[in-house]
């Protein structure tokens, strides 16, 4: 599945709408804690609004999600904001639209539109872009083999992220998901020769 992300980590725009104020804010989150923080300063930021409307996607398969009306005719408001965020294949953000009424009721219809369309601006204002997943290694080598492992595993594409020098050399290199294939085969083979020893994890 491919999933997108913001840049940069926060995005904001107005519109106005038959005199209502909508304030649409994305941010970056890692996580629930996150997003419920920011949705919790947003919300206090401006305490004076007539609704706080919010929704968050999180995970490496944007199935963590959740949303809310906040006050808004049920559906109208919070299930918008999620649907833009789909739509765009977006994950690990969290959308907060605030509302100043105006005093010109919009209809349901118009609250989805209204919604629907301050995110979609704040999104303007970035850009999107697709989320690597990567695959992290910690591998664990003698100095004998170091300066040859090195060229092996940039050749197949990993970065080096980090290198320790101890009793022996330690690397933490990243490689794309999709080109860890071959370089697992390579450290698989190494390591049942007795040339190094190696752990991964997979992050975003």
């Amino acid at each position: 599945m491919i999933v997108n992300q913001i840049n940069p980590d926060t995005l904001n725009a107005e519109i106005r709408i038959r005199r209502s104020r909508f304030i649409c804010q994305l941010h970056k989150v890692t996580n629930i804690e996150e997003a419920k923080n920011y949705i919790s300063t947003v919300s206090r930021q401006y305490r004076d609004a007539t609704h706080n409307c919010w929704a968050y996607i999180l995970g490496s398969k944007a199935d963590i999600f959740h949303s809310s009306d906040a006050g808004e005719p049920s559906g109208t408001a919070g299930k918008p904001i999620l649907s833009v965020l789909r739509k765009h294949d977006l994950t690990n953000i969290v959308s907060v639209v605030t509302r100043y009424y105006g005093g010109v009721k919009l209809g349901v219809r118009g609250l989805i539109e209204a919604y629907s369309q301050s995110v979609e601006e704040a999104l303007s204002t970035g850009s999107i872009e697709q989320l690597i997943e990567l695959v992290r290694a910690e591998i664990n080598t003698g100095y004998d083999f170091g300066e040859i492992l090195k060229y092996k595993i940039q050749e197949l594409g990993a970065v080096i992220e980090n290198i320790e020098y101890g009793s022996g050399i330690k690397m933490q290199v990243s490689i794309p998901a999709e080109k860890w294939k071959d370089l697992d085969i390579y450290l698989q083979e190494m390591e049942k020769s007795g040339k190094l020893g190696f752990s991964c994890d997979h992050s975003e």
